[in-house]
């Protein structure tokens, strides 16, 4: 009988690590033992995983004893520490924040679009994209494979989770702060009922902010960057124009955004929705006559990108418009890990 391959789950206590334990339940299990690791304060916590009780260990070397893969969803800095050590200990890691996206010895990982990068990894490590990016590359990589995109502009939508619990806390905080008041007035009111802003720069209950993420240079969010950078590294286009502005809204989970390609080949709108309906990984949702779309409050929960509002550019031949979603609790972190594990798991079963 083939040996299934052992599973780390690092930060399985957290916002996310919880989205992987579900997603471990529900998917089909490739797995053997699934070893969960968190803090030292969560030592000892008990969760359910496969219908199974286990039992969390504390975060040292010898957890990733035995291991053979671990799917990590920690701060930066803890994974920068820790997922090499992880690595020495025999384990692949496939780590959900920032720490590596940008290594040019990490891959950077979207099964549906980049498969054959994950068996290049010396250093033992597979990088997971942003959530913003991964809200959009699986289709914008369905197009590009067909249309080959030279050009970006997008603006994103995004849900106070991918803050973190803290950003959920204090959007539900603020929603209560201003319920009940009188409709005419709130507009101008909202700073007086909303003191704590929590992990954004202004209240985000009854308003948008055009901010996510921390300062870069010449006024660019960090968030920007990473839709440029990481849709340059998982496409393997370096020269890739790419234009983003994140924008911060009083959404709970579901990141959107639109889109605006620019192909080297021109699309027809017919074409590119038969594409988008065909690709792994999208649902095309697009019917506007009958105002049918994705918006986020049909998307949360789900896994693929949905995708909406096709149209070929009236002014550029080249291009198109388009609206996408996609639950950033999922596909944008925990699920899009569990794909790239179950990439690896093949390799440990052969």
């Amino acid at each position: 009988m083939t040996r299934k391959p052992s599973l780390a789950v690092v930060g399985a206590t957290g916002a996310v690590g919880t989205v992987m334990l579900e997603i471990l339940s529900t998917r089909t299990d490739v797995w053997g033992e699934i070893r969960l690791i968190a803090s030292a304060r969560s030592a000892g916590k008990k969760l359910v995983c496969r219908g199974e009780e286990l039992t969390v260990v504390a975060l040292s070397p010898e957890a990733f004893d035995g291991i053979d893969v671990a799917m990590f969803d920690v701060p930066d800095e803890i994974s920068a520490e820790w997922a090499p050590i992880a690595a020495s200990r025999g384990s692949v890691v496939v780590d959900n924040s920032g720490a590596f996206r940008m290594d040019v010895d990490v891959p950077l990982v979207v099964p549906e679009v980049n498969p054959l990068d994950a068996q290049k990894r010396p250093r033992g490590i597979i990088s997971n994209p942003n959530c913003t990016t991964l809200s959009m590359i699986v289709a914008l990589g369905a197009l590009h494979h067909e249309f080959e995109l030279q050009e970006l502009v997008v603006s994103s939508y995004q849900a106070a989770s991918g803050a973190g619990q803290a950003g959920i806390d204090i959007l539900r905080e603020q929603m209560n702060a201003v319920a009940g008041t009188d409709a005419g007035t709130i507009a101008g009111d909202v700073r007086s009922k909303i003191k704590d802003f929590g992990p954004f720069p202004a209240p985000l209950a009854l308003n948008v902010v055009p901010w996510a993420g921390s300062l870069k240079e010449d006024g660019y969010s960090s968030e920007e960057l990473k839709v440029r950078n990481e849709s340059r590294k998982i496409l393997g286009l370096p020269n890739l124009k790419v234009a983003a502005t994140c924008v911060r809204v009083p959404v709970i989970t579901t990141h959107s955004l639109t889109v605006h390609a620019v192909f080297g080949k021109e699309p027809s709108r017919k074409a590119a929705q038969d594409i988008l309906a065909n690709a792994a990984g999208v649902k095309l949702v697009d019917d506007p006559e009958n105002y049918q779309f994705p918006t986020p409050a049909d998307v949360v929960g789900t896994d693929p990108t949905w995708v909406g509002r096709v149209r070929k550019s009236i002014d550029n031949p080249m291009a198109l418009d388009l609206f996408v979603c996609g639950d950033n609790l999922r596909k944008g972190a925990a699920l899009n890990t569990a794909q790239i594990a179950e990439l690896l798991a093949v390799e440990f079963t052969k």
